[in-house]
């Protein structure tokens, strides 16, 4: 008997996740949903080799808190790990109990049976068989895993690598997403948001839009302000004219945002002590290094703006979203509405993705609330390009101070890392009220809350991957909680481990410059994980690191980290061209994730994670004056461009008989640090606060 994996012990029954259908069709219900990263082909992939049936037969039905498992989140690079164990455990014992009953129905041994898509057979006599089919009985699942099936061990070559299952409505142009869905009595609403953080609503005349041609209700609650209309065009024209009627009081709370990291290190703090080691020893003798690294607010960026669909009937809420988390949204709906969590259905649809926490909850709150507002009528929230850019929670900015003593015999022997940030998650489910963006604008007396960090246990927020992977001495890492935050923030792809990973990977470059250690083998003199030190060779085995000639102008450099100190091992070269501009020529990645499932949904994942990534470390940063945020529009938040997108390498080093780890955010802390140690190998200056612009390198040479 096996521990049961951790979404299977919380949901172990096992027809929750499974239902064999007679016709010959194996349902699937996950609570992970899919937002672009292929996760419904991974997991089908895994059903279909457990089960030893036909891919196609496979049917991944949407997250809802209507059937589906109770999984919280999508997120963390948990999907695979976690739902995916979860169902190839589910499978397993599912395949077991089939087989147990086929043996009494051919009055043969279980031993003695194969499967071959579906069909149950005993070998040597072909003639006696049955199926998954023909035995289906939806109480043959209704009990609970054991953990006394184990699941089958790969083959070389099982099955042809699948098709994405949620590409082809995409490229076709169907209507498959949530801003396409359209239900009898649709009516639309919009938002006429607070034009600055903490804004207060002073006065708006509702009478003269009210009166427009099409508008059924102007809905106002404290300082919340929509209209709802019969048509899009008309809610449209509604919530221009409301909201130049209305009046706000706003503030100028916001930080000077050129000295943000100053802004950081000055303000009010919980700190805690991440981590220690030989905390009591005395400090051991040698150089001293010291040095500064900062992110700034990042925006999710998500090229669809969020959305919300509600209907309620006067008892019962429906609510279509593209969240991603529909129990932890149910929780929070319920403690805003005052409605039980029975009453409330939410289901997910495809939408605009965005690798952490978007506007999609708040667009599916809007919703709800209008939706009360109108009772018996749908009703469509689409946020603006506007309200999506200064509405929807930020990645936090971080600043990251380390010190670090280097002995004679050029080994690390002591590390200190301290960070200071806003908490990384304002997700709902996870606090006392709800904290969609709407609960404290309402007049029922919902508090902005601060944002946490989730447990270190379970992945940590501004502290991830703040602890070293490599055998340093002593060990010392603090994290400073803001207790003040300028800018909504929550979950941003990766979370702390970005700024983290940049910061000591970087750190390790300039303590390799300086005692003329090649930055490869320095990383290799402190690494004793074996499965890291593979990555960090496969990388540089790919770039020709050992060989490649260097040119004036250009560099390589290098970053590493264990996602989390516990998930997938990735390491990243980079090779940067600088001449008047900072151009990413090549990448070079090479990952650990366990036993890989689907390889090009792996590769997908990481070249994804890589190309943001590059974005994030050469153009993004939300820019904002003291009251508001004004990179409201495309033009004043670039992005990364398909011109810009350099050559991604990737080498996946499999390991079939490890679990499988995820795949979607190794990528970005190894990578900004590879980009930020190849800029100084092109030019000689160091860069330690991102983005890595060609001006910032500019004044940094002028001021060398």
């Amino acid at each position: 008997m096996s521990a049961l994996p951790a979404s299977l012990k919380n949901n172990p029954r096992l027809a929750a996740w499974l239902t064999i259908d007679p016709a010959g069709r194996v349902q699937v219900r996950s609570g992970k949903v899919e937002l672009g990263q292929g996760i419904t082909t991974a997991l089908a992939r895994i059903v279909a080799q457990e089960l030893e049936v036909a891919f196609d037969r496979v049917e991944m039905l949407p997250a809802s808190t209507a059937g589906s498992p109770d999984e919280g989140f999508t997120s963390g690079s948990f999907s695979v790990q976690h739902s995916g164990g979860a169902l190839r455990q589910v499978c397993a014992e599912a395949r077991a109990i089939y087989l147990d009953a086929a043996a009494r129905r051919l009055e043969a041994a279980v031993q003695d049976l194969e499967v071959h898509d579906g069909e149950i057979r005993v070998r040597g006599a072909p003639q006696l068989r049955t199926s998954y089919w023909e035995l289906a009985d939806p109480a043959l699942l209704e009990c609970e895993a054991g953990g006394r099936a184990a699941p089958r061990l790969p083959t070389a070559q099982e099955d042809a690598e699948p098709q994405r299952l949620d590409l082809a409505g995409k490229l076709l142009g169907q209507p498959v997403f949530l801003h396409d869905m359209v239900l009898p009595g649709m009516l639309y609403g919009r938002m006429a948001h607070s034009p600055s953080p903490g804004a207060e609503l002073l006065d708006v005349d509702t009478a003269e839009v009210e009166a427009l041609p099409g508008v059924v209700r102007v809905v106002r609650e404290g300082s919340f302000l929509a209209v709802v209309a019969r048509s899009e065009d008309e809610a449209l024209r509604a919530v221009r004219k409301l909201k130049a009627s209305a009046r706000w009081r706003e503030g100028g709370n916001l930080p000077d945002e050129g000295g943000l990291p100053a802004f950081l290190r000055s303000q009010p703090v919980e700190s805690s002590v991440v981590h220690e080691r030989n905390a009591q020893a005395t400090a051991p003798p040698g150089r001293s290094f010291a040095a500064s690294y900062a992110r700034p607010y990042l925006a999710h960026g998500s090229i669809g703006p969020s959305c919300g669909v509600a209907r309620f009937d006067g008892t019962r809420l429906e609510v279509w979203t593209h969240a991603q988390g529909v129990y932890p949204l149910r929780k929070d709906l319920a403690l805003m509405l005052g409605l039980a969590p029975e009453a409330i259905t939410v289901s997910h649809v495809p939408g605009a993705g965005c690798y952490g926490h978007n506007g999609a909850d708040d667009a599916a709150a809007d919703a709800a609330l209008l939706a009360q507002a109108v009772p018996g009528h749908p009703v469509q929230v689409l946020w603006s390009r506007a309200d999506e850019f200064t509405q929807s929670p930020v990645g936090a900015a971080m600043a990251v101070d380390l010190r670090a003593t280097v002995d004679a015999q050029g080994r690390i022997v002591d590390w200190e890392h301290a960070l200071w940030s806003n908490g990384h998650s304002m997700r709902p489910g996870r606090l006392p009220v709800p904290v969609f963006h709407a609960a404290p604008l309402l007049a029922r007396g919902f508090a902005q809350q601060l944002s946490i960090n989730v447990p270190l246990a379970t992945g940590g927020g501004a502290e991830r991957n703040a602890i070293p992977g490599y055998a340093f001495g002593r060990q010392r890492i603090v994290s400073h909680r803001l207790l003040t935050m300028p800018l909504r923030t929550s979950s941003l792809r990766a979370l702390g481990a970005h700024c983290n990973v940049f910061a000591a990977e970087c750190f390790l470059d300039e303590i390799a410059a300086e005692t003329g250690a090649d930055p490869l083998e320095f990383r290799l003199r402190h690494l004793e994980d074996e499965r890291g030190r593979a990555v960090l060779e496969a990388a540089a085995g790919m770039a020709g690191w050992r060989t490649r000639a260097r040119r004036e102008g250009e560099g390589l450099g290098i970053g590493y980290a264990r996602y989390k100190n516990d998930g997938a091992w990735c390491a990243a070269v980079a090779e940067v061209e600088v001449q008047e501009a900072i151009r990413v020529k090549r990448v070079w990645l090479a990952a650990d994730v366990g036993r890989v499932v689907h390889p090009d949904g792996v590769r997908n994942q990481l070249e994804g994670g890589a190309i943001q990534t590059l974005s994030w470390v050469l153009k993004e940063a939300v820019r904002f004056d003291r009251t508001r945020v004004t990179s409201d529009h495309w033009g004043a938040y670039p992005i990364l461009r398909f011109s810009e997108v350099p050559a991604v390498e990737i080498a996946l080093i499999d390991r079939p008989q490890e679990p499988s780890l995820g795949a979607g955010e190794p990528t970005h802390g190894p990578l900004a640090a590879a980009i930020g140690n190849a800029v100084f190998a092109a030019s000689g200056v160091r860069l330690r606060e991102m983005p890595l612009t060609w001006d910032r390198l500019r004044d940094a040479a002028l001021a060398a």
